[in-house]
């Protein structure tokens, strides 16, 4: 008996294991998580608002949704909600970050049940352990 197995099955089921969903419309930052994560495997995938974080979500099934709490393109706070409500969704962890000046963002960022939150500078500078802590359970 021959098994035969299909590469591009394979590939877009591995693909889909390390699909992020991005909610960020800042280039820059956005550069710099790209930057961080492409080489190391991981697929990204750009949302610019709250329903388009809905809709990628629900079309992609992403390991992990990135969201930046400050960008007032995106409503983050009914995103996260969302996801967090949303069935389909609940399982999918959110590493989220903001300004560590803006505390309100923070508590509640923590109160719609973000899975972690950290500032803006250690976002960019250690998106990769960040990403696998969260993907693996750690907090």
């Amino acid at each position: 008996m021959t098994i035969t197995t299909n590469p591009t099955t394979e590939r877009d089921a591995a693909d889909s294991r390390k699909t992020l969903l991005v909610g960020v419309n800042d280039l820059f930052f956005y550069a710099k998580i790209r930057e961080a994560l492409l080489p190391h495997g991981y697929r990204l995938e750009k949302a610019r608002s709250q329903d388009d974080i809905e809709k990628k979500a629900s079309a992609i099934h992403p390991v992990a949704v990135l969201l930046d709490m400050n960008d007032l393109a995106i409503d983050a706070f009914q995103a996260l909600k969302m996801l967090k409500e949303d069935r389909r969704f609940t399982t999918i962890p959110v590493l989220a970050y903001a300004s560590h000046e803006d505390v309100e963002t923070w508590n509640r960022a923590r109160s719609l049940g973000v899975d972690r939150i950290v500032t803006r500078n250690e976002m960019s500078a250690r998106t990769r352990d960040l990403v696998e802590a969260i993907l693996s359970g750690a907090q």
